[in-house]
């Protein structure tokens, strides 16, 4: 009888060492939140992935990842599959292919990897030119008090000292409208936004754009993703992230500083475009014009190529069309 249990532990002991080996760790490559539910709706204590550390992989669904963090009260944690690597799997990989992730990575989990600009996309594909183009804020509700966001406007507001967007226009600017309805067109040129389609945006992404697009108050995001995004060659939710990615960039550089430190006063274009140069490469400034009215700068243009969400690559290949204006006062908050 001794021999029979022995011999059923020499069989069973090698079994339970391959079952610990089976367990599989991936490496977390962005500091992306890590929630109780896979709506991504509750965050117990705010944790957060540290990037660079391992972590025991339970599951994937649908683009995201059960994973388990030891010592949590909730330990068991769904994170975007594309904040971790699998490169340093300790198994073999399973015969079983997840499908891969449709964005390289939102706009929050950008923001959350110590706000760094994004790493280039050269196998991204949307429209070949595109004009970026970022209002200051201060100066657009001077002319549209009436608006619910300008109604809102203090010196707390994102864009009291920021630039926010207005949109991403792939080029030329008659390209509009792609498969879009005769009845969304219509609601749209009538500005009926709010009747727009409500667009499938994810939660993360729809957060940052009702921040970094004050007229998200007033639907502009439902008439950009109508009239322009819907020829940029993505989701609406892949343009957004796009757009805020390119516009954060901006607001992150000396341009934005520049702007703040200017308040008040005169700025003009080729003192802008020398900033540029400065920040994102020699030649960037060539590609950026200048809006005004009424002796105010409204907006900055960006006029780019594709195939990046970095803006130092996309200069590269932009247009370089002349300004209007070259000369203009930067707005304060308030009227």
């Amino acid at each position: 009888m001794k021999k029979i249990i022995l011999a059923s532990l020499i069989v069973t002991l090698p079994l339970l060492l391959v079952a610990k080996k089976s367990k599989v760790y991936e490496t977390a490559m962005l500091e992306c939140p890590a929630y109780n539910n896979m709506k991504r709706t509750i965050n117990s204590n705010d944790i957060q992935l540290e990037m660079g550390k391992k972590y025991r992989v339970l599951q994937k669904n649908k683009g995201q990842v059960l994973i388990l963090l030891e010592g949590q009260r909730v330990a068991q944690r769904w994170v975007k599959e594309v904040c971790l690597s699998d490169a340093e799997k300790k198994t073999t990989p399973v015969t079983e292919t997840v499908a891969e992730p449709k964005k390289t990575s939102t706009f929050a989990e950008r923001l959350a990897n110590n706000n760094k600009p994004p790493k280039t996309q050269s196998s991204k594909s949307t429209s070949k030119q595109n004009l970026l183009a970022l209002s200051w804020q201060n100066a657009f509700c001077q002319t549209h008090q009436y608006k619910k966001e300008c109604k809102a406007m203090n010196a707390n507001s994102f864009g009291a000292f920021e630039f926010v967007l207005h949109g991403l226009w792939p080029q030329p600017r008659n390209n509009v409208y792609c498969n879009v309805s005769k009845k969304q067109v219509g609601m749209d040129k009538n500005k009926q936004w709010y009747s727009l389609d409500k667009l499938d945006l994810d939660a993360d992404t729809r957060s940052n754009l009702s921040k970094l697009m004050p007229g998200y108050a007033s639907n502009l995001h439902r008439h950009e993703w109508i009239k322009h995004g819907t020829c940029y060659g993505t989701s609406a939710d892949e343009y957004y992230d796009d757009s805020m990615a390119l516009q954060t960039q901006v607001n992150e550089s000396k341009v934005r500083q520049y702007f703040k430190q200017n308040i008040g006063r005169m700025v003009y274009l080729k003192e802008i475009r020398k900033l540029f140069d400065k920040e994102f490469g020699a030649g960037a400034g060539e590609h950026v014009t200048m809006q005004c009215k009424k002796g105010l700068v409204t907006e900055l243009w960006l006029h780019l190529g594709s195939g990046s969400t970095d803006l130092k690559v996309l200069f590269k290949s932009g247009e370089r069309p002349k300004s209007r204006c070259h000369k203009g006062r930067v707005d304060a908050v308030g009227f």
